[in-house]
């Protein structure tokens, strides 16, 4: 009997997990499939005189991306997507864009306009959200 166990104590020390290959492999799967998430922040703050309605806006312009090279994208061109925002914003009636859906139409505007002008310049469009982090209109 003596023999038996320590035979079944090798056996359990030279003999690998059966499961711990498992965990690894799904450890592995899920951190390739957790998107990377980044984020370009237009600076510094954009100001633009309004349309009508108001006389200037005020905000803050985050752009997310899972592209890291996209991120790059977003950098060489900040000029640019600054340049499309602050046309966007001057074009805006200040009465619209007080309420929660002129805010979030003028959101998914922004967005589209970005997300051309990226199509343009760099040849792909890998934007998946914008977000105002700060949003005053006066």
């Amino acid at each position: 009997m003596r023999s038996f166990k320590i035979l079944l104590a090798l056996m359990m020390l030279v003999t690998p997990p059966l499961f711990a290959e498992d965990e690894e492999a799904e450890a592995e799967e899920t951190e390739e499939a957790t998107p990377v998430i980044s984020y370009y922040q237009v600076k510094p703050s954009l100001t633009a005189n309004l349309a009508s309605g108001g006389k200037y806006i005020r905000c803050d312009v985050q752009l997310m991306t899972n592209d890291e090279l996209f991120l790059e994208e977003l950098n060489l061109h900040g000029p640019a997507i600054r340049h499309s925002l602050l046309l966007l914003l001057s074009e805006q009636d200040g009465k619209s864009i007080k309420t929660p859906s002129g805010k979030e139409a003028l959101r998914k505007k922004a967005l589209s306009a970005i997300g051309k002008l990226m199509q343009e310049l760099s040849g792909k469009n890998e934007l998946k959200a914008l977000f105002f982090t700060t949003f005053l209109v006066q």
